[in-house]
């Protein structure tokens, strides 16, 4: 059985907090702000609506009751789609005053993509008789395809200055269910001025076969026969769920949060912080602030009409905007409670995703368990954890974010991956390609996430410990050679600040409070673990590493500052490099004892299969940050046992003890 709760966020009748997402009345005003003031004229477009987050020193002094909330401000970035003139502007929604209107120096990045720029492509494909020539030379006419409209990086291609530029493919569709991503018409794509809205190159490069087979999945006709063996799978909660909301605050076991949602990052979970139950439930922080801050999917076909493939999802195309409307029993399984997102159109009008967000807990199998041969003590625990969720469908792909709390302490993060490949005319022997269909490529990709964690483990006084495993030589004090110890390094500054995995030690980070200390005396933290998958592949020289330096480490810290919120910087459209973590981290602040940020890059490298196709089975790349010294103990103690009636043994024949009777 599943159940929907009544959506509880956003309640405007409750006041919002002061880190709370933005409400609709909130975008409302902050749009009748602007208007007033003559920023926005009939062609100005809202490209982003948010909340301005204050200082986070003014927000904890707030929560601590020491000093007034701080005022509700909004960010709006605002595009003249007659001009190309854009402006990052700031509002106080508690005084309706204007409070910023700083030029966007596009020379340092544009503001993302719209939604109406990529609608307006077809249009002007369809009218420039280049465009349309090379179509014909393919036996092709602008009617039979459809066209995939992307960000362009930064290439120095002359004629580009200063202008708005979209990269263009174009796929075959031959009907209106066909899906066009199994007939890409390679060898060919454009260039487009959105501004101007005007086609300013076209690169011809081979004219490479279209390939034919459909890749339908969504028809029935073009699947196998249903699998008939698969029987129900019921989950209640006869007693309701264990979690409590109010407005944006949830609480769970021993867990405290509030959540929010932005059109750029997605999904935020705020004041992360656990009820210690051997210190009499107090309330100890451990994260401020975590989100998704980046994303980057770098493609690894050099060919003339591919090589600037790389797109960052948060920075160039807002991905929060494109949130789905889950679905009860299939995006989502047991006692649900959704939350809704409000956020803007380009408009300056809120608009509402329904569902947008799923918290839901799930089983999740033994917590802890022993047998012991002494005392004959026999106890088991089992395990739960609360998902907070969300899916993101980008272009092709669709990507879902999962975060876990577990009874334990633990907190993970997990980006699902799945949807449908960005595919090519596969050329025989490519070096850079799979091959998925008959004749149909799919060039090899990364996804590479990063993670911003606004860390408070204990309190604001933090450190960063490298810690690897160390092989001793037989000496005289391991003569038999089965000494290890461990090498923990502290990171003193931003210099050296950039760390990178390395599964042969089984590097892992330590974040420490050193001011707080255990009961042994030690300091409180948590520990970070990280896959040990590769960093980006690009050349060091490229230009996409200029732009995604973020991704050419695990692991970056830096000190906290307010505005430092996004690894590649706050314009990453058409944004040449530099920005962002490189820029933030030159002025080699101290990291040891202070306010630091955590930003984990993690991904897969996907080399695609056959049986990727024709819809992507759901991949995975996760981190996990467990405690480590931040308890005096096991802090799942206080799980209680399950009820007998839930422990009960299996049916007969549920352990391959089956009769068979002939």
């Amino acid at each position: 059985m599943t159940t929907e709760l009544p959506l509880t966020l956003p309640d405007e009748t409750l006041a919002p907090g002061p880190l709370s997402s933005l409400t609709a009345a909130e975008i409302v005003s902050a749009a009748h702000i602007l208007r007033d003031a003559g920023a926005v004229t009939e062609t100005s477009r809202f490209v982003y609506v948010g909340l301005l987050e204050p200082d986070k020193a003014d927000v904890l002094a707030a929560l601590a009751s020491s000093a007034p909330a701080p005022e509700r401000e909004a960010r709006v970035l605002l595009l003249d789609v007659a001009t190309g003139a854009s402006i990052d502007a700031a509002v106080s929604l508690a005084r309706g005053e204007v409070i910023a209107l700083v030029p966007v120096d596009g020379s340092r990045g544009q503001v993302p993509i719209l939604e109406e720029e990529f609608e307006a492509i077809g249009s002007v494909m369809a009218a420039d008789t280049g465009w349309l020539s090379a179509l014909a030379k393919r036996g092709l006419t602008s009617e039979q395809v459809v066209y995939a409209p992307l960000s362009p990086g930064s290439y120095d291609i002359p004629g580009e200055e200063g202008r708005r530029i979209i990269r263009v493919f174009a796929f075959r569709m031959d009907h209106a269910e066909d899906h066009p991503w199994a007939h890409p018409v390679d060898g060919l794509c454009a260039y487009v001025d959105v501004i101007a809205r005007v086609v300013t190159q076209v690169v011809d490069a081979a004219e490479l076969p279209v390939p034919e087979e459909p890749g339908n999945f969504h028809l029935a006709a073009e699947r196998p026969a249903p699998l008939d063996t698969l029987k129900p799978i019921s989950i209640t909660q006869p007693e309701g769920p264990s979690f409590r909301v109010e407005g944006d605050a949830v609480t769970w076991a021993n867990w405290s949060f509030s959540l929010g949602f932005d059109a750029r990052e997605g999904l935020i979970l705020r004041n992360l912080a656990f009820a210690d139950p051997d210190q009499g439930g107090k309330v100890r922080p451990v994260i401020y602030r975590a989100s998704i801050a980046e994303m980057v999917v770098p493609y690894a076909d050099p060919s003339p009409t591919r090589y600037w493939q790389n797109y960052f999802d948060t920075g160039e195309y807002l991905f929060g905007r494109f949130a789905n409307s889950l679905t009860l029993g299939c995006d989502c399984l047991g006692e649900i409670r959704y939350f809704d997102a409000v956020l803007s159109d380009e408009f300056g009008r809120p608009k509402t995703v329904e569902n947008a967000i799923c918290m839901h807990e799930e089983d999740y199998g033994t917590l802890w368990k022993h047998t012991d041969m002494f005392t004959s003590a026999n106890e088991v625990r089992r395990s739960r954890r609360l998902v907070i969720s969300f899916f993101t469908t980008v272009g092709n792909y669709d990507y879902g974010f999962y975060w876990y709390l577990y009874l334990d302490g633990t907190i993970e993060c997990e980006a699902k991956l799945t949807g449908i490949l960005f595919t090519s005319a596969y050329v025989d022997g490519s070096p850079t390609a799979s091959e998925v269909a008959p004749g149909l490529g799919a060039p090899y990709h990364q996804h590479l996430f990063s993670a911003r964690l606004d860390m408070m483990v204990d309190g604001l006084a933090n450190a960063v410990e490298e810690v690897d495993a160390v092989r001793l030589p037989i000496s005289e004090t391991n003569p038999y050679g089965n000494a290890f110890t461990k090498r923990v390094t502290r990171i003193a500054s931003e210099a050296d600040g950039a760390r990178d995995a390395d599964a042969s030690v089984g590097r892992t980070w330590h974040i420490v409070n050193t001011e707080k200390t255990n009961r042994l005396g030690r300091p409180t933290g948590y520990v970070l673990h990280a896959e040990q998958n590769p960093t980006l592949m690009a050349d060091p020289s490229a230009t996409v590493t200029a732009r995604a330096t973020f991704t050419t480490k695990q692991l970056w810290v830096t000190q906290y500052a307010s505005d430092e919120r996004y690894p590649a910087g706050e314009f990453v459209n058409q944004n040449p490099g530099g920005d962002g973590l490189p820029a933030y981290m030159a002025a080699d602040r101290s990291l040891d004892g202070e306010d630091i940020v955590l930003w984990h890059t993690f991904g897969p490298t996907h080399f695609p299969r056959v049986e990727d196709w024709p819809v992507m089975p759901v991949d995975y790349a996760k981190f996990t940050l467990k405690p480590y010294g931040f308890f005096g103990r096991n802090p799942a103690l206080n799980v209680p046992a399950e009820a007998p009636a839930h422990c009960a043994p299996g049916r007969h024949g549920d352990h391959d003890h089956t009769h068979h009777h002939g």
